[in-house]
């Protein structure tokens, strides 16, 4: 693999496994602030933000070494508001400029395996930004966001409301691979 793709899929991998955890510890806030669908929508994305660092780190499966990894993580333990202004901006950018550059390079130097899982994160991260916005817009209502079961592919991340799909639109994996959040 190319030294620029991989050290893309290092930062993206650090900056996925970040987020992972944070949205985690931003969940035990929004349960704490009887936010329980919010904590629940940030339970959900965690997994699927989970999925992205995996599938960045198997891309990289023939890479073997310590490494420094620079990314971008976000820090603070605020209101819920502030916590779902903080995952928007994150996922906004990862949408914006991250993964778009991360692409594009992987592409240029034919890198498939780092396009696929890059690819895969940026349809799901669209996804998690909307999601994050219709939360805060509730939670800034002094209200809990209305959220129906969130279904998260275990393997791309693709995260979906509502009904669950017979097979991943992003992956192709069958429905039985998706993890389910429901109240």
């Amino acid at each position: 693999m190319h030294e620029m793709t991989a050290g893309n899929l290092r930062s993206a991998f650090g900056g996925e496994s970040m987020a992972h955890m944070r949205y985690k510890i931003w969940a035990d806030k929004a349960a704490k602030d009887r936010f329980t669908n919010v904590a629940r929508l940030f339970r959900a994305i965690s997994r699927a933000e989970q999925a992205h660092a995996t599938g960045h780190f198997n891309a990289m499966a023939d890479i073997g070494g310590a490494f420094l990894v620079a990314s971008g993580g976000g820090f603070g333990l605020g209101s819920t508001s502030e916590n779902l202004a903080g995952a928007i901006a994150g996922e906004t950018f990862e949408i914006n400029e991250m993964y778009p550059a991360y692409l594009e390079v992987a592409r240029m130097q034919r890198e498939a395996a780092a396009e696929q899982s890059m690819g895969y994160a940026i349809a799901a991260e669209r996804i998690h930004a909307d999601m994050y916005t219709r939360a805060k817009k509730a939670v800034d209502s002094g209200e809990d966001v209305e959220l129906g079961p969130v279904h998260i592919c275990t393997r791309c991340g693709h995260t979906i409301e509502g009904h669950l799909p017979d097979k991943c639109p992003v992956c192709g994996v069958k429905k039985e691979l998706y993890e389910t959040f429901a109240e």
